[in-house]
């Protein structure tokens, strides 16, 4: 052979076991989608999808407030997709009267319900009033980190999802991964109180310690609560330039994101250098970074639509449904119903946007084996 034949036969050799040896190191250490799962379970919603009538795709969008005046009757009638508990929900039960109040209602759901509550201990825990269910109150983020770190973090999470699965809760509108270390800040005593940093490993440690527990955590308030007055009470105008927020508040969603998350929870502040005319949860804007940017996959959901921020805004629903959330959260059921349902004939939803909403969230469904 010729020294340049060796040569190229030498080199090729060569290209070939590095090749070889980069495939191998994916082949080992990078996930890999079970695809075939996947495709399943979107295989499963599509078929599913095609028995529902109109109003029961609408219903599938709406996580409707507990209420206690005939509600196995209208929910046998409406067949909402979830419903939410409220610390009203929980006073002077047992386990058995809880685990009975969702049983009832998952009886008379032709597809499963989600059952959610916002357990984030501390100053917001649902059950924590009850010494029935919860003996020691659920301790705030904050004060788990400063006493155990995120080890600490990670057991209150395993306990606290096991606690909400055995009462029949899969789902947690939790963590508040929102970043602010001014105590003068509102959303200040629901956070951990640190720095990006040290909260992008919260989101990621919450959501990697709920995997596998029947019970799936909720990323909240994007894109960033930051320094904001409630918005419970008030509209609220997130001021910070597009570059502060993309550096100092998306960074933990985007750690919980990659960690896995399900499902993020859009706030009602108004943020201005990204949107200026609607509240985030009502902001195409604010949704396309997450779909787009983030390429996040997962459920969104709008913060309580009855809240003051919001609440009076002419066509809320119909908004929200364009803006990109899967679920709403409403305690007006019939309201919510009839708004989406009018949007419909009127042609202000378009249906195939139903039916991408509602299939992503039977294909969820379908993953966490309510279905």
């Amino acid at each position: 052979m010729k020294k340049k034949d060796i040569l190229e036969f030498i080199i090729l050799v060569s290209l070939t076991l590095i090749i070889s040896f980069i495939m191998l190191l994916l082949y080992f250490f990078i996930p890999i989608k079970n695809e075939s799962y996947t495709k399943s379970n979107y295989d499963k919603a599509y078929e599913l999808l095609k028995t529902l009538t109109l109003e029961e795709k609408i219903s599938q969008t709406l996580l409707v407030s507990y209420f206690d005046n005939d509600v196995l009757n209208i929910q046998n009638d409406y067949q909402f997709g979830g419903f939410i508990f409220y610390e009203k929900d929980f006073k002077n039960k047992t386990k058995e009267d809880v685990i009975k109040m969702i049983n009832d209602l998952q009886n008379v759901s032709k597809i499963k319900l989600l059952t959610a509550i916002d357990e984030e201990g501390g100053k917001v825990s649902r059950l924590s009033s009850n010494k029935n269910i919860v003996a020691t109150p659920f301790k705030s983020s904050r004060e788990l980190y400063q006493e155990g770190g995120f080890d600490l973090i990670k057991e209150d999470v395993i306990k606290k999802s096991s606690l909400l699965k055995e009462l029949g809760l899969n789902l947690n509108l939790a963590p508040v991964v929102d970043v602010s270390q001014n105590p003068n800040d509102y959303i200040y005593s629901r956070t951990l109180g640190e720095d990006t940093t040290i909260t992008s490993i919260y989101a990621q440690t919450v959501i990697e310690a709920s995997k596998n527990t029947g019970v799936s955590y909720t990323l909240k308030h994007f894109p960033g609560y930051s320094n904001n007055i409630d918005t419970h009470h008030d509209e609220s105008v997130e001021t910070k330039s597009k570059e502060d927020i993309y550096n100092t508040d998306l960074p933990p969603f985007i750690a919980g994101i990659n960690a896995g998350c399900e499902v993020i929870m859009v706030s009602h502040n108004i943020v201005s250098s990204i949107d200026p005319d609607n509240p985030a949860s009502l902001s195409l804007n604010i949704h396309n970074i997450l779909r787009d940017e983030l390429n996040y996959e997962g459920i969104i959901i709008t913060d309580d639509l009855n809240m003051k921020s919001v609440k009076n805004i002419p066509n809320l629903e119909v908004k929200a449904i364009n803006a990109g959330n899967d679920i709403l959260i409403t305690p007006n059921y019939k309201q919510s119903f009839d708004n989406i349902l009018n949007g419909i004939n009127n042609k202000e939803i378009d249906i195939k946007k139903l039916d991408e909403i509602v299939l992503r969230i039977l294909k969820w469904k379908y993953t966490k084996n309510l279905l």
